[in-house]
């Protein structure tokens, strides 16, 4: 195994989303490998969030689901394709557009497409 930056960028990627579901995100990755197939169940991004805390409000939640996003772009199975921590740094520190609907709804092949989720 080639030691480099996108491996850096994929150890993000799992970081973030274990803090976000509170766990290793084994199931999560599971399910986006097989999110395109027509046959797939959706989840909902609230089910998947660790459950010991309060739901977030607004602000967060459209903190939160960047944040989802952005992680499972870091975890592309194709090194190529994964951002640089330079683009994550940059995505990370700008102004996030509103959702387009609430945290409650949206389920977590949604977030493979931004333009279902976002103003």
């Amino acid at each position: 195994m080639e030691v480099n930056e996108k491996i850096d960028v994929y150890s993000f990627g799992v970081v973030a989303l274990k803090v976000i579901v509170g766990k290793h995100p084994r199931d999560l990755l599971s399910y986006l490998s097989t999110a395109s197939l027509p046959a797939a169940d959706p989840i909902l991004l609230k089910d998947a969030l660790d459950q010991r805390l309060l739901p977030p409000r607004w602000h967060t939640a459209n903190q939160v689901v960047f944040t989802v996003v952005l992680a499972v772009a870091c975890l592309h199975p194709v090194p190529h394709s994964r951002p640089t921590m330079m683009q994550v740094s940059e995505r990370i520190s700008t102004l996030l557009p509103p959702l387009s609907k609430p945290l409650r709804r949206i389920s977590v092949k949604e977030l493979l497409d931004p333009q279902t989720w976002i103003s």
